[in-house]
Parts: C-alpha cells; structure tokens; sequence
C-alpha cells in the first residue's frame, strides 16, 4: 500500500519506451535494460515513500484525504519507519546504478545522483517541488525525458534524436497522471499550503493540463513519423486510445474522490501505451 504499487506504470513504461528503442535501434541489451528498470522502480517507490512521510509531516495528508489510503496518516507504519524505509530505496538504487555507471560512465552518475535527490526533494528538504508548483516539471523531466534516454544511453552509449522525441509522450502521460492526483487533492492541498500547480490554476488549469498532456503525447508519433524518425509501426501507440476516454471523461466530469478512478485509469493508459510505443520503436 505504501509503495502505490498502481503508480508504478510511470517506470515501466519509460524503460519499456528506451529498451523497445534500443533495440529497434540495433543497440538492445537486456542486462543494461533490467538494470535500470530495478532503479527506476526504487527510485519511484523512494519518491513515493518520501511523499507518504512528508505530506503527512506537513499537514498535507489529514482524515480529510480523499485519495486511498495512506499508511503514515492513518498510523498503519510508523513514520520513522516509512522514512527509513524510503533512504533504503535510494541507497539500493544507487547501489544498484554502480553496474551502470560502469556500463555508461560518468554521465550516468549525474542521471542517477539527481534523480536520488530530486525524488527525495519532490516532497523533502527544504524546498519540496511538489509544495511550489515544480512537481509536473519533475515528472516531465525525470520520468520521461531522463528515463527514456538513460535507458537507451546505458544500452547504446550514445542518445539519438528519436529517444528524446520517444520521451515526450511518456512523460506527458506521466504528468497527467500528477494532474489527476492534485485534481482530487486541490482542496486538502490548498489548506496544508501545498501549492501544486492545479492549486496555482485552479481546477480548470488542472484539466487543460490532463487534455494538453493526452494531445502532446498522442501528437508525439505523428511528428516521429513526420520527421523521418520512426516507421509507420510507431502508429500502434494509438490503439491504446479506447483507455483514454474513460479517464478523460472522468476528469472534465467529476471531482474528489470520484477521481480515484481516472488516476487507475490514467495508470493504465500510461502502461497500454508505453507498450504499443515500445514494440511500434521496435518494429521500425
């Protein structure tokens, strides 16, 4: 519960994207692949972790939570523990990121250190990200653009145009996901202080931002194919489509806890077509 195992898609399917790539590439390899899905994955659930603490330390997460359960809230762990808890993922990821950097070099070092620190930042320290608006640019960047290409990097020791093009749709997907979680959190957000950037635009930016996201990422193929940059096997992204309307409607239509549903549903999407994409970038 404490990890958010549903969140999880946001790591998959970056590394799925960057390996499907890799190897549509000629660049492919497995043991560089699964490596940095193993830190991709302790790199999230230390972010998660972290959050699960903080949100509770600063007020953010109250018996007011509309969203699922959270295990230091309601006192399910304690929360030294879930801390602990969290500095152990980033510990084991960086020690799990030594293979890389001896697979990548020193470029993998910064990827894998600023993202160790940003995660724990997205929540911590003192200047959290998610508290001033920066937590949709974390994701952006950090679970689309760093994740896709550091996952072909360490495959192909170099980073063609089409991974940071590749990039751009997974990251997108994964900030809507963010979208829809501060939609349903803009009230207990607001009064904790926690200035997310649907607290800063209100419940309608927050929405544009979920429509924005969807049309960059389904956009994304398009100018892939446009620019030479992909095959026209790239256009199976799209049959994952279908699992946007659900979530789409959900978010134009409803409001607080009704919003748990697009968020699993968001999560889906982000898996459904991070794998179409990977096997469409393997294809070519």
């Amino acid at each position: 519960m404490a990890i958010r195992p549903k969140t999880l898609t946001a790591s998959l399917a970056p590394v799925g994207v960057g390996t499907g790539l890799a190897f549509g590439m000629g660049e492919g390899r497995w043991l560089p692949a699964l490596a940095a899905l193993g830190v991709a994955l302790l790199i999230q659930i230390g972010t998660n972790l972290t959050n699960d603490y903080y949100d509770f330390k600063k007020g953010a997460d109250t018996a007011e939570r509309l969203g699922p359960m959270r295990v230091t809230q309601r006192g399910l762990i304690a929360p030294g523990k879930v801390l602990a808890g969290a500095l152990g993922c980033f510990a084991v990821a960086i020690l799990a990121g030594i293979y890389l950097v001896a697979v990548g070099g020193w470029p993998v070092v910064a990827i894998g250190l600023s993202s160790v620190l940003f995660g724990y930042a997205y929540t911590g320290g003192p200047f959290p990200l998610a508290y001033h608006g920066l937590g949709d640019v974390f994701v952006f960047i950090y679970f689309g653009l760093v994740a896709v290409t550091g996952t072909y990097y360490v495959q192909a020791l170099t980073v063609c145009p089409a991974a940071w093009w590749a990039a751009i749709p997974v990251g997108a997907l994964g900030t809507a996901l963010l979208a829809v979680n501060n939609l349903r959190d803009v009230q207990t957000d607001a009064k904790a202080g926690k200035r997310t950037l649907v607290v800063r635009l209100g419940t309608a930016g927050g929405k544009a931002e979920y429509a924005l996201m969807l049309a960059v990422a389904y956009a994304t193929p398009f100018v892939m194919f446009g620019l030479g940059l992909a095959s026209a096997w790239v256009f199976l992204a799209l049959l994952s489509a279908p699992f946007a309307v659900g979530p789409a409607r959900l978010v134009f239509r409803a409001q607080g806890s009704a919003l748990n549903s697009a968020l699993a549903a968001t999560a889906r999407l982000l898996l459904v077509f991070g794998l179409l994409f990977a096997v469409g970038l393997w294809l070519r």
